[in-house]
């Protein structure tokens, strides 16, 4: 996104046209949201910055603009990361040596994610353990649950909501950090760390990145879902998804030098763990009934409403949910 947002600010200022660009900022660090103010703050010099456009995720309006003092303070945040680079006289520029290295980075850590997405069990694992088919059945989201109308499920049919609301239904939230912990270890590996930790000390879009994976690990729970490494089908492949998630908080929190994942960010550390707490139980009553649906129950059509139910619940509760 960064890229291709320098690039075209190029082309628009070699035809004397002023970009706007209208950042999809509602949702979860998995689908591309996370602190809006940081986002803002990180932009290099090469991405226009004639205005601010930006969705807001619905369940979030009140929070953050229901009254007069929340509205003048999150636009007061939005302003001045805006103008923080010109104001501070210090333009965010990332050298050719740091791009080079965040390129070898990213395609370390997708090629560990792409790996996963081809797994036989990938597919099967999401429609029979997660709650992905109840999206529909639920009415939430501006889209339906998936496109077209296959009988096999491919993930090319997926729409991202759904995608990784079943993940953070999960509590697992696999695509808001996996293959970090990956391509970080390899550089580690290589004796070369210590170029990473520079870059996340001098590359403020570098850390904002690397902090909205924190942001994700944080909201995981594998207790919830740990009875599945027994399963038969899926045990395997829910330890994978475990190894990876441990390795990218053990590998961040070296990256960053900090105890605990979101050290300095106590506020929303301890918003997130309230609201997690909050929604924990419900989230217990929904993997039950999606136990019991799958070992086939005569009460099915009633553990399939409690399901549906539950969705509502934890997303309205979560705000940006994974």
């Amino acid at each position: 996104i960064l890229k291709t947002k320098e690039e075209l600010s190029e082309v628009c200022d070699q035809n004397d046209i002023a970009a706007v660009f209208f950042d999809g900022r509602g949702g979860p660090p998995a689908r591309g949201g996370g602190k809006t103010h940081r986002f803002y703050a990180a932009q290099t010099n090469k991405v226009a910055n004639n205005e601010i456009q930006l969705t807001i995720q619905g369940q979030t309006i009140t929070s953050t603009y229901g009254t007069k003092e929340q509205f003048i303070y999150n636009s007061e945040q939005l302003l001045t990361a805006g103008l923080s680079n010109t104001i501070l006289g210090k333009e965010i520029v990332i050298s050719d040596a740091d791009r080079e290295l965040i390129e070898e980075l990213s395609e370390l850590s997708f090629k560990k994610y792409d790996d996963l997405k081809h797994h036989d069990k990938f597919m099967p694992y999401l429609e029979n353990m997660s709650t992905l088919k109840y999206y529909t059945k639920a009415n939430i989201g501006s889209r339906p649950g998936k496109r077209g109308n296959k009988a096999k499920l491919e993930l090319s049919d997926l729409r991202a909501i759904s995608f990784v609301g079943s993940w953070s239904q999960l509590k697992q939230n696999v695509p808001g950090y996996y293959g970090i912990g990956t391509a970080l270890e390899k550089l580690e590996k290589d004796g070369r760390f210590e170029e990473a930790k520079r870059l996340y000390q001098e590359v403020p879009f570098f850390q904002a990145l690397m902090m909205n994976s924190m942001m994700s690990l944080t909201k995981c729970y594998f207790e919830l879902t740990s009875y599945m490494k027994e399963n038969k089908e899926y045990g395997a492949f829910w330890e994978i998804l475990h190894a990876e998630y441990e390795l990218s908080k053990a590998m961040l929190l070296k990256l960053s030098g900090m105890e605990i994942l979101m050290k300095k960010e106590a506020i929303s550390r301890e918003s997130i763990k309230i609201r997690e707490s909050i929604v924990l139980p419900l989230l217990v009553i929904q993997q039950y009934a999606l136990q019991r649906i799958g070992e086939g129950t005569e009460y099915k059509e009633l553990y399939e409403k409690i399901v549906t139910r539950s969705l509502y619940g934890n997303i309205n509760a979560s705000r940006n949910s994974a």
